[in-house]
């Protein structure tokens, strides 16, 4: 085949080993998390949940936390309800007046009521049952919005990368010949420096008639970037000394070629290192095409990022 072999090197290889990729599986999803399906974790592994919690997306935490609350306040206001209608009193008409409809909506909302401690004091429990699961009610939610507190800041604390990549990979015109790119940006305001990049080429490779994953450390134009102020163009040459020179798309294809991409920089708001990563499959390529500006100037010269263009290209013969 046209890929040029070199000499495997182990450190080369993301921690996946030898294991042949197959049905087009992508090693590192593109939101950089690892494809690896994990069995055999407790679910009673607190600090893995406090993991998940802490890495969920935005939609699925509010979604646990909504939940959460409507699930507990409508277990408490079973309880109330099925202690009986003396439990609870202060409604205008007398609860035991009401429907069983009305009895449960009153003591949800005690229910809410107690366990934010806000306690407006129109409805109050009556004898020992009801006001000792309106104690323990109290304790609950003041431990329960403790942990939703901290992990609110665990959330909004946490230092991560914003880095927004371009959708395809291009085989584009590069000085005299040819070269692998894409491109990517900070989606944020603060400052990123120091910004190392590691482009990491996989592919299947027939080995005594057995598939084996093979990873290759690919070389780049520029591995580092002082300062992140527009967008980077990260460029792999297609010269004599890269091992992808001859390789057509079919090839990529038939080995299920992918590409991981690593970045490690320095917050400058955190003032700590964070971490990027992404990945291109083989059908991600467009073969022949080159990157649009990204960039203009303003009326007063100012220059002008527009986020939106960083996936823009034109095809190219």
């Amino acid at each position: 085949m046209a890929i040029h072999k070199r000499k495997f090197n182990p450190e080369d290889d993301l921690g996946f080993g030898t294991q042949a990729v197959t049905k087009s599986q992508r090693l590192i999803n593109q939101d950089g998390s690892i494809n690896v399906k994990r069995k055999g974790i407790s679910f009673f592994n607190t600090s893995n949940n406090y993991h998940t919690l802490i890495t969920m997306s935005w939609g699925k935490f509010w979604l646990l936390v909504l939940t959460g609350y409507l699930i507990a306040n409508l277990i408490f206001a079973s309880i109330y309800v099925s202690l009986g209608t003396g439990t609870l009193d202060g409604t205008m008409d007398g609860i035991d007046d009401l429907s069983y409809f009305h009895r449960f909506m009153d003591a949800f909302f005690f229910s809410a009521q107690t366990i934010s401690t806000v306690g407006y004091g129109h409805i109050f429990p009556k004898g020992m049952a009801a006001n000792s699961i309106a104690a323990l009610e109290s304790m609950i939610g003041l431990l329960a919005f403790a942990l939703a507190t901290g992990l609110l800041y665990g959330r909004f604390s946490r230092p991560s990368a914003k880095i927004k990549y371009s959708e395809h990979l291009l085989v584009a015109p590069y000085r005299d010949g040819k070269g692998i790119m894409f491109r990517l940006t900070n989606l944020r305001r603060n400052t990123l420096i120091d910004l190392q990049m590691e482009v990491i080429f996989s592919y299947n490779e027939d080995v005594n008639g057995k598939p084996e994953r093979r990873f290759l450390s690919l070389e780049l134009e520029r591995k580092r970037v002082s300062i992140l102020t527009l967008s980077w163009t990260v460029v792999h040459p297609l010269n004599d000394d890269s091992p992808l020179k001859d390789m057509t798309a079919a090839e990529m294809e038939t080995t299920g070629a992918t590409f991981a991409v690593l970045l490690k920089a320095f917050d400058d708001t955190f003032s700590q290192t964070v971490h990027s990563r992404t990945s291109y499959m083989y059908n991600e390529m467009v073969w022949g095409a080159k990157f649009k500006p990204t960039f203009d100037r303003d009326e007063e010269g100012r220059i002008v990022l527009n986020l939106d263009k960083i996936d823009d290209y034109d095809l190219v013969s």
